[in-house]
């Protein structure tokens, strides 16, 4: 199988709630519900992204990565802030089913008799996802929280901090990004490239 991103006629045929400039969709992405899906700037969706948005609306912000096999259920709403980026194979998930028992379970029943969970996901910027972490409704992780392989996130996560484990506990903290900083180096790698710099001025 070849992987390619779609181009930008293509990106304008899913009629996105809002699109950003330097987009890259991979070919073998799924997203469905495009309409309820807004896209930052020099966003990058990988192969095998399956993203759900037919009730809820999920907002991605600017230099965020989505990369393989992640899957994203907006149901509850889920907000991604700007420079996030998930490692392969990450759930984010903002409906999920009750497991206490009281109700039967699995999308084949209405959900007047499911009575699934169906919180807002916030993710803040500079937020880093480890391979296979797995978040749960009704989670709020702080800018610059970073989480490591395989973890389970389903409470808050405070600011500029290292989380790891099932579920995610506090391993130490983590230094602060500079936002002024990052962009003045951007500018200054980047200054004589000014297609590349159109696609960043805004950050």
């Amino acid at each position: 199988m070849i992987s390619n991103y779609i181009n930008n006629k293509e990106i304008l045929a899913y009629n996105f709630l809002k699109v950003g400039k330097n987009v890259k969709i991979s070919s073998n992405a799924v997203l469905i519900g495009s309409k309820n899906i807004s896209l930052g700037n020099n966003v990058r969706i990988d192969d095998f992204v399956i993203i759900i948005a037919v009730n809820g609306k999920i907002n991605i912000g600017n230099n965020v990565h989505i990369g393989s096999y992640n899957y994203i259920n907006g149901s509850g709403g889920v907000d991604i802030g700007n420079y996030c980026n998930f490692s392969q194979g990450c759930k984010i998930y903002s409906k999920s089913d009750n497991y206490d028992g009281s109700t039967i379970t699995n999308p084949t029943f209405d959900e007047k008799y499911t009575k699934p969970i169906i919180k807002k996901v916030k993710i803040s910027e500079h937020c880093i996802f480890g391979s296979g972490s797995v978040i749960l409704p009704g989670s709020i992780i702080s800018t610059g929280v970073a989480v490591g392989a395989l973890s389970l996130i389903k409470s808050n996560l405070k600011n500029w901090s290292v989380y790891a484990g099932v579920p995610a506990k506090f391993i130490k903290r983590r230094k602060k990004i500079d936002n002024k900083n990052l962009l003045k180096a951007l500018k200054k790698k980047w200054n004589s490239n000014e297609l590349f710099w159109e696609n960043y001025k805004q950050l």
